[in-house]
């Protein structure tokens, strides 16, 4: 499958055009009024190869107790990049991409969680960024997520890098 790049799509591959406060505000009326209390999670991961760095950031729209769906944007840096700037710049993807949304769930009444694909043991390399990310999402006003708690970036972004 070909990865359409900086254009939003959802998880079978099919390209929207729209912008993603567009996608979420359509979905969110679309779901309240079929009776589904929601939950908005936005996160992040990225994938090293030689000759590149893959981002993908991901907006997972939670029906409580009923499953959930995702919109995905995928990007591509560079490879000189240290694991720290790496870690910050997919916090700093997810915080771009909540803060475009956030009016719209504080409108429609949604919960808003930013999940960063940072591991909390120190054990582990992207530890490093932690207190970094962590400043940031909580400082933007948003609710944080770290691992192991952080499914939209560890599992779901991770599906679509």
């Amino acid at each position: 499958m070909k990865i359409a790049v900086n254009k939003w799509r959802n998880f079978s591959g099919k390209v929207l055009d729209q912008p993603i406060t567009t996608l979420v505000e359509e979905a969110i009326v679309r779901e309240q009024k079929a009776g589904y209390r929601l939950k908005i999670c936005v996160g992040s991961d990225s994938q090293a190869y030689k000759a590149h760095v893959a981002y993908a950031t991901v907006v997972v729209i939670l029906r409580e107790g009923k499953g959930g769906f995702m919109f995905i944007k995928n990007l591509k840096g560079t490879t000189k990049i240290s694991t720290k700037e790496r870690m910050l710049k997919e916090v700093a993807m997810s915080v771009e991409t909540a803060y475009a949304i956030c009016h719209i769930l504080d409108r429609c009444n949604v919960e808003l969680e930013v999940h960063a694909d940072i591991n909390t043991d120190p054990k582990f390399e992207s530890n490093v960024a932690l207190k970094e990310a962590m400043g940031y999402i909580l400082g933007m006003g948003f609710v944080f997520k770290a691992k192991p708690n952080a499914f939209a970036s560890s599992s779901c972004a991770d599906l679509a890098v």
